[in-house]
């Protein structure tokens, strides 16, 4: 069985321009809300220290039934971030982290990009 997809919004420590337009709070509820997912969550940094601290105890060894769904920052930038801590717990980072780009976008915008992804993961 897979699991429901986990949301986590990478907030670039609140301070980047480039979230200036998006209002996390309104997109968090949405998400947890009224998408088919088992939880979202937020993170200040991802990219950081305890970012890779949080991956670390976050990620379960060998849950290859579980999609990650990031908010954030630059798709190839994640996966390039990311990629050690998912193969060091044995992961498949090319089918089960989604990173999305949310940077520059309004909360509607955004709210229609994770919903279509979590559609698309649901079959619908």
């Amino acid at each position: 069985m897979v699991e429901k997809p986990r949301f986590i919004m990478c907030i670039c420590t609140g301070e980047c321009p480039g979230f200036a337009k998006l209002d996390l709070w309104k997109l968090i509820n949405y998400v947890r809300n009224e998408l088919d997912v088992e939880y979202a969550i937020v993170h200040p940094q991802l990219c950081v220290d305890d970012g890779d601290r949080f991956w670390a105890d976050y990620l379960k060894e060998g849950r290859n039934d579980v999609v990650y769904i990031v908010g954030g920052c630059d798709p190839k930038m994640q996966n390039k971030l990311f990629k050690e801590v998912f193969t060091s717990k044995g992961l498949d980072i090319d089918k089960q982290l989604i990173p999305l780009d949310l940077r520059n976008m309004e909360t509607p915008e955004a709210m229609k990009k994770v919903e279509e992804v979590v559609s698309k993961l649901a079959g619908e």
